[in-house]
Parts: structure tokens; C-alpha cells; sequence
């Protein structure tokens, strides 16, 4: 007969079911790796390049993926344009694919414009070294070469950068090569090969965003742009919405008959860019449209907004306070995601300057312009006042009974 077993001899899976716990050790979640785009140090949110290092820059670091950019064309839609171009260019380079839509331009047109990347990393020109002065020579030479009134400013970096780069650079006055731009597979949307069809329900100029909206959703379905599917993104470029050409009314009345369909366009738009690994950048002409608390509606619809303000034809092209740059931009919203304060910029004095290869956004300083050209007439004047006293003082028949002024208690 076998001896009854003791409760040291008891199975190891009972004693083990007294040690078992629920706690599990938390893993970090896997972030998805897209080629042409990185985590925000942030909130981790997707981010993608403008094409525009300075722009990214401004808008903390890149274009989050699932938002809507938007663009207030300047008067002649010559830099808005550009930009829209910049976008899509750095789209080609990453391997991203295209939704491009227009109602003037062929989509096609559009694409033969993109500027060229330059692939190449720039070389750095390193000058050949000087024979070094003494510290006490050099800092005598530094002390020259720096008015005394200036000598104690602190010094300013105009543009706006980050220490880590992120996107490419492109040549403007060069276009892409079509070995480059086919690399890229892009979807197009002409508003003329898609009639509107007028509805009993719907109007006809609303129908010609839903047409758009609809042509959108097709691609990010068919294509599988859904965040769990996809290992991919979708640029999305949509030019100068809101415009007659689209068969809108917003720039042709004070108060427009249709004024909810760009708004409903727009909510349409982020609900499905939100669900889907997708970007868009949208370029409206703001300075048509005359309802103002419409085009609030509009910006305060899109995650990002952004103004730009041309010199050309204007009286500033000429101003020597803006010699130096082609035009102003101003920062109508920034994003908000995952955060419960926005990232406002540090500076709201920006302008911009297009360059041969580069379209720059910096710190417009006109108050230290104005400065110094204040304190320059300051001088003239004080100077010529102290030569018209000394002169007086000089031919005045009672000039030995006469104090002589000093230009010290004269005030300006």
C-alpha cells in the first residue's frame, strides 16, 4: 500500500499556481517605419517634409500625417504654387504616391513643373587657413569693425532651421527628370473630365467636391492607405479650392449662396485623411474671398494654416526695409494633435525669399531695420545742428559777449 504523499512531494503545478500573477511587463508599441518620414520627439506622431526645411521647421518638425495644410495663395498664386510643388517633389524623392487635383491646370502640367532634387550632399568649402593674430590684435581688429554702438547686441539668426535635416533640397530653376517623376505612381483629378452633375437634392457646385471627395476616398481604398494596412503615404495636392473654377461662388458675392460646401469639402476631408496614412496641402485665394467669418470657418476646418503676402506689385517691393525678401507670411494655425496646447512659434515677424535652390523662411527683423535707420537720421540731424551752431557762434559780431552754446543740452 502506498504511503500518503506529503505536501512537500505535492506536484510542482499546484505550488505554481499560487506564484502566477496578472501583471504583464508593458512593451513600447512598434512605431511604423515609412521611408520619408520620422516620429515627432513630441507626441510621436507620423511626420512627413514639406519639402520646405524652414516650413517643417515652423510647423514642428515636419507635416503630421492625417492633417490638412493650408495655403492662402498670395495675389498672383506664384509662391502658394510653388510650395504645393515643393510638397509633391519630396514626395517623388521619398517614394510617396500622389493625389494631385486642379480645375485650371492639367494635374499633368503641374508634375512636368516639380523642381529638381539635388541628391547630392552639398560640399562645404573649407577656405585655406590665415596665419592667426594674437588674441589682444584680434580683438582690437573685432572692436574696429564693430561700431560702439552696436558692439554689445546680441547677434541673430534670421533663418529658421533645426540641427537634425530632414527632407531634400531642389533646384528651381531646374525641373525634374521624367526618369525621376515616373519613379512615383500619381493619381489625378481634372475637374473638366468630371462634369458635375446637377442633383435634385445637392447643388451643382457642390457636386464638384463631392466628386473630388469620392475620387479620394476610391484611391485610399482601392490602394489600402489604411493605417493597418499601408506601409505607405499618400500626398495629396489640391489646388486653389474655392475659386470660380470650381464652380464656388465664395469670390464672386459678398455673401454666397454656397458658402457650406468648400466648409462641408473640408470636413469630408479631415474625417478621412484621420483614418488613413495620408497628407494634404490645400491652396485657397483668401484675398477673394469678402466674407471673412467664412474664411475663419475655413482655417479653423484645417489643422495647419499659413498665409502668404507677396511684395510684387505692391509698395513694399520697393521698400528698403524688405530689399532682402519677396514677401511676408503669417501663421494663421498650427496643430494641436495629441497635446492640450499647440506649439505657437517663437517668432510671428516671418517673411520668406526664393532662392535658386532653396525657399527660405526667416525672421523678419524690421524693428531693428527701422532702428538703425532711426538712429542713422539721428546723426545726420545732430551733426548738422552742432556745424549750424558752431557757425553762429563763429560769425556773430557779439560773439565775445555771447555764451557759446553747447550741443550737449540740445534736445531732438
Amino acid at each position: 500500500m502506498a504511503a500518503p504523499m506529503s505536501d512537500a512531494a505535492k506536484p510542482s503545478a499546484e505550488r505554481l499556481s499560487f506564484n502566477t500573477t496578472s501583471f504583464q511587463k508593458k512593451t513600447r508599441t512598434k512605431l511604423i517605419s515609412i521611408p520619408g518620414s520620422r516620429p515627432s520627439v513630441q507626441n510621436g506622431q507620423l511626420l512627413v517634409s514639406t519639402g520646405v526645411t524652414s516650413l517643417d521647421y515652423l510647423l514642428g518638425g515636419g507635416l503630421a500625417v492625417g492633417t490638412v495644410l493650408l495655403i492662402e495663395e498670395d495675389r498672383y498664386d506664384s509662391y502658394s504654387r510653388m510650395i504645393l510643388k515643393y510638397f509633391l517633389a519630396e514626395g517623388v524623392v521619398c517614394q510617396h504616391e500622389l493625389f494631385v487635383s486642379a480645375a485650371q491646370d492639367n494635374p499633368d502640367d503641374i508634375l512636368q513643373e516639380l523642381p529638381a532634387p539635388i541628391l547630392d550632399d552639398v560640399a562645404v568649402h573649407t577656405p585655406v587657413e590665415q596665419p592667426r593674430l594674437s588674441c589682444e590684435a584680434q580683438e582690437s581688429l573685432d572692436a574696429m569693425k564693430i561700431a560702439w554702438r552696436y558692439q554689445n547686441l546680441p547677434k541673430v539668426q534670421s533663418a529658421l532651421a533645426s540641427s537634425s535635416r530632414f527632407g531634400h533640397y531642389y533646384d528651381v530653376s531646374k525641373t525634374m527628370e521624367p526618369d525621376i517623376r515616373q519613379t512615383a505612381k500619381c493619381h489625378r483629378f481634372y475637374l473638366p473630365e468630371h462634369p458635375a452633375q446637377a442633383s435634385p437634392t445637392h447643388s451643382a457646385m457642390l457636386e464638384s467636391y463631392s466628386a473630388l471627395l469620392k475620387s479620394l476616398q476610391e484611391v485610399i481604398c482601392k490602394e489600402g492607405f489604411g493605417i493597418s494596412k499601408s506601409r505607405n503615404i499618400l500626398r495629396i495636392g489640391l489646388h486653389s479650392l474655392g475659386s470660380a473654377l470650381w464652380g464656388d461662388d465664395l469670390c464672386c458675392y459678398d455673401n454666397p449662396k454656397n458658402g457650406h460646401a468648400l466648409t462641408t469639402f473640408l470636413y469630408g476631408l479631415r474625417a478621412l485623411l484621420r483614418s488613413s496614412l495620408a497628407v494634404a496641402v490645400v491652396t485657397v485665394p483668401s484675398h477673394l474671398i469678402q466674407d471673412r467669418a467664412l474664411m475663419g470657418s475655413i482655417t479653423r476646418l484645417c489643422d495647419n494654416a499659413i498665409a502668404l503676402e507677396s511684395f510684387k506689385g505692391s509698395e513694399r517691393e520697393t521698400n528698403p526695409l524688405y530689399k532682402d525678401y519677396h514677401g511676408l507670411l503669417h501663421v494663421r494655425q498650427v496643430p494641436h494633435l495629441n497635446c492640450l496646447a499647440n506649439k505657437l512659434p517663437d517668432h510671428k515677424d516671418l517673411a520668406f525669399k526664393l532662392k535658386r535652390k532653396q525657399f527660405s523662411i526667416e525672421v523678419c527683423f524690421r524693428g531693428y531695420s527701422a532702428h538703425l535707420s532711426f538712429l542713422h537720421k539721428q546723426n545726420t540731424v545732430f551733426s548738422g545742428c552742432a556745424l549750424l551752431l558752431n557757425s553762429h557762434n563763429t560769425h556773430s559780431p557779439n560773439n565775445t559777449h555771447q555764451p557759446r552754446l553747447h550741443t550737449e543740452n540740445c534736445t531732438f
